[in-house]
């Protein structure tokens, strides 16, 4: 079996990028194929034999890759994935798009069907920060998209969806059906901190990239009524934004280390994660450090998160519901070794397990028609 390996773009490190890494090392051998690659920001993808599209060669095509969206169809269909068996793509936009050889076997792996052209189009053009005649011009182009977006997915011959969500999007866009295989996570990167840690100083924690979809705002705006301590990690455009909003008990810590990442979570009371992800990994990764998570009760938190076991949820998205779990929130309540426990279900050994015995049965009942 000659397998090859797809990707949209290898431009920032992600929960996609971390499924692609895992697909690198049960397939060592197989080539990458994805539209543009930056490893100064991707270093662990170094070394491998990484094959991009006309699109690295145009004038800003990575620092700009915005620029290019209605080129990236054809950038991807122009592959030459002919001398391949299976051809395994990890996609939320263009790479269920390649044009395979007509006995070959082509396993999507589906983070998402693209938001911004189903689910999230409104909101995205919505939120974009760019000229007003730029946002005019935007949905011809979308509905262009949309229109090969469809075509792209009947290409597919297995479905792969990384949580339940994403498996009834597939279903309602596609009108195709697909395996729910949940995403890895490094859950043994994770431990338990004394009781102490938490009790010493005790804060909220949320973050990750700061987008408005996430909506953080939410956070801030309770964390500002209660006046309870709050640290946000990680960066993104509306970082400052946030950071007006924010009183001086809310602490923004920018871009922090694997290891400092691995503390701030030990040490939170709970981990708050206030928007609908397609699965979300920092939600998991707060249960492996035995800490529990206040979550919106939509998309793939439903799936990770066990109310009264590993968290608590809210209805709405407001922030007097987030404010309200802050003030009541008690973590006595909660065993930290059975948070542990139930996060390990999403571990990346499980992931690997699932993933390769999926692949070859697959390209096995395929040999056989």
């Amino acid at each position: 079996m000659k397998l090859a390996l797809v990707h949209d773009y290898l431009i920032q490190n992600g929960g996609a990028e971390k499924v692609l890494e895992v697909f690198g090392s049960l397939w060592p051998d197989s080539p990458i194929y994805t539209l543009l690659f930056d490893p100064e920001r991707l270093p662990t993808f170094q070394g491998r034999d990484i094959r991009t599209s006309f699109l690295e060669r145009l004038p800003f095509g990575r620092q700009k890759y915005q620029w290019y969206l209605p080129l990236m169809p054809t950038a991807t269909e122009h592959y030459d994935l002919s001398d391949f068996d299976v051809v395994l793509s990890s996609t939320s936009a263009f790479a269920k798009g390649v044009i395979t050889r007509d006995d070959a076997l082509h396993i999507c792996y589906c983070h998402t069907p693209t938001r911004y052209l189903w689910s999230d189009t409104h909101s995205y053009v919505d939120e974009l920060r760019v000229p007003g005649f730029v946002k005019m011009l935007l949905p011809p182009v979308l509905s262009r998209l949309r229109l090969w977006d469809k075509t792209a997915a009947d290409r597919v011959d297995v479905f792969v969806a990384n949580s339940k969500t994403v498996q009834s999007r597939i279903q309602k866009y596609y009108r195709r059906d697909a395996q729910v295989i949940h995403p890895p996570v490094d859950t043994h990167r994770f431990q338990i901190a004394p009781t102490s840690a938490i009790s010493t100083s005790p804060y909220f924690l949320t973050g990750g990239r700061l987008v408005a979809y996430k909506r953080y705002d939410l956070v801030i705006q309770a964390a500002n009524r209660t006046k309870l301590p709050l640290k946000v990690f990680g960066t993104g455009p509306i970082e400052d934004d946030l950071k007006k909003m924010a009183g001086s008990h809310i602490e923004f810590l920018g871009r922090v280390s694997q290891e400092e990442q691995a503390r701030l979570y030990q040490g939170a009371l709970a981990f708050i994660h206030p928007q609908e992800e397609d699965f979300g990994i920092t939600p998991v990764e707060s249960m492996a450090s035995g800490r529990p998570v206040i979550a919106y009760k939509k998309g793939g938190a439903t799936e990770t998160v066990v109310e009264g076991l590993s968290g608590e949820f809210f209805q709405e998205q407001i922030w007097e519901e987030v404010a309200d779990l802050m003030l009541r929130f008690d973590e006595r309540r909660y065993d930290p070794q059975a948070i542990k426990a139930h996060a390990e279900q999403f571990s990346k050994e499980r992931f690997e397990r699932e993933m390769k015995s999926f692949v070859e049965s697959q390209w096995e009942a395929h040999r056989r028609v």
